[in-house]
């Protein structure tokens, strides 16, 4: 079994398990207590004082994040661990550069090793044993990368007799996590929100997923209304049902009208048709219609499955017009591809649909051309009646992330994404079993 190779008390002084350090494939947290930090040319820096680790969302190492050197001043600065460039029994040197002098504030995703996580009391998944950390092992991955990826624990036994200390990976540990911290209670809603500005929705979404419901709802009545409508696109139906009832009505219809109008369709598509008329009321006509269009077609068909916000222009725009568009943020990746080129009206459904321009062609035409120039009107298009099979087998013939859907009439009427062909084509279940599976996942590397 693997042994801590050093371990200093709380007071700082050294404990009775020691071993040398034989290289840099694992290096333990309180083994850098203390160490003084010399930067390139040899001058002193300071001391370290903890290691800072990012907690994650699923059972994960966390990744470590740096070093909290004091200066000679006792001011004390973060040091990110990429500035690291060698660890030996004695001294930190950093790289080449500056420091960044201001205070270390530690934000709310992250824990200091020394500070707060030893000492800290928590569980072994498997067994449920409680136990206590003594010092936690950090190991680089292939990318330069540290993480946590062990900790020294021994198991409180309520006995004067002390127990055999024990190394464990990370993810056999219960009490420790992100998640856990978060389901808990923890975190404040206030903390949460911090927390959640640096995250994904989708991420955000599976955090939510697992908050008792008190909190769950505290976090949906602090987020303002863009942030929670990219959240309930991403959570399942059933939580996106209930959040909906918890609001009031008023706010309901303003996150209705926040989302894409295929998600708010989706999501109003399980209520009684009585409520979605009350929703619908609520909403701003302009932002209503083309959920109620999208209401009238079966969810599993063209019609259901598209948006009706795709990127449309008339045939004498240009090129660089066409790029601006494209280029919006806000823009879904998967939309950004094409260019739909169709004659006035331009908001759907729109005048005759001409065809398509790929945007990899609009990077080859010069800016001032006008993009009738470049339409692929060989390219055909879908029905809003076609079924989801002949969607999916229209998306592989053709290569495409998106594609027009056009009625008997020539009126572009909408784009299906491939985005939302996967929705539908996965189980039900998926984002609940999924989620975890779709975030970053690192490899450690044990020595």
């Amino acid at each position: 079994m693997d042994k801590p190779a050093l371990f200093r008390r709380r007071d700082g002084r050294p404990g009775r398990h020691t071993i040398s350090l034989t290289g840099v494939n694992r290096v333990f947290a309180a083994q850098l207590a203390g160490l003084p930090v010399f930067g390139p040319d040899g001058e002193s820096i300071g001391k370290v004082r903890d290691v800072v680790v990012g907690l994650r969302l699923d059972l994960q190492p966390p990744r470590v994040l740096g070093v909290v050197v004091e200066l000679s001043t006792r001011h004390r600065v973060f040091v990110p661990m990429l500035r690291v460039t060698s660890i030996e029994p004695n001294a930190v040197t950093l790289a080449t550069g500056s420091v960044n002098m201001r205070q270390f504030h530690q934000r709310p995703n992250e824990v200091l090793v020394l500070g707060q996580l030893t000492d800290a009391h928590a569980s072994l998944r498997e067994t449920g044993a409680r136990v206590t950390v003594v010092d936690a092992a950090m190991e680089p991955l292939r990318t330069r990368d540290w993480v946590l990826s062990k900790l020294a624990v021994r198991e409180r036994t309520g006995r004067l007799r002390r127990s055999s200390l024990q190394v464990r990976p990370w993810e056999e540990i219960k009490g420790l996590g992100l998640a856990d911290l978060v389901t808990h209670g923890a975190q404040g809603a206030g903390q949460l929100l911090m927390l959640f500005d640096t995250m994904r929705p989708v991420d955000i979404a599976a955090t939510v997923r697992d908050l008792p419901t008190k909190r769950k709802h505290e976090v949906a009545d602090s987020m303002d209304d863009e942030r929670l409508a990219d959240v309930l696109e991403e959570l399942p139906e059933d939580d996106q049902k209930e959040l909906l009832q918890h609001l009031s009505e008023e706010r309901a219809a303003d996150i209705l009208e926040a989302m894409n109008p295929d998600d708010a369709a989706d999501l109003l598509a399980e209520f009684a048709p009585a409520d979605q008329n009350r929703f619908l009321d609520l909403m701003e006509p302009e932002e209503s219609e083309p959920v109620k269009r999208l209401l009238a077609y079966s969810s599993d068909t063209a019609g259901g499955l598209m948006t009706p916000e795709p990127v449309v222009l008339t045939p004498d725009a240009t090129v660089a017009e066409a790029l601006a568009h494209i280029r919006n943020a806000d823009l879904p990746a998967a939309l950004a591809t094409m260019v739909f080129v169709c004659r006035p009206p331009s908001a759907t459904p729109t005048g005759r649909y001409v065809g398509v321009v790929h945007f990899q062609r609009l990077l080859r035409e010069p800016p001032a051309e006008m993009i009738a120039a470049a339409v692929d009107s060989d390219l055909p298009a879908l029905r809003p009646g076609a079924s989801l099979s002949e969607v999916t087998r229209y998306f592989a013939a053709y290569n495409l992330a998106c594609g027009p859907v056009v009625d008997a009439q020539d009126h572009l009427l909408g784009a299906v994404t491939v985005d939302d062909v996967l929705d539908h084509l996965l189980p039900e279940d998926w984002r609940e079993t999924g989620l975890r599976d779709v975030t970053d996942k690192e490899e450690v590397e044990h020595a």
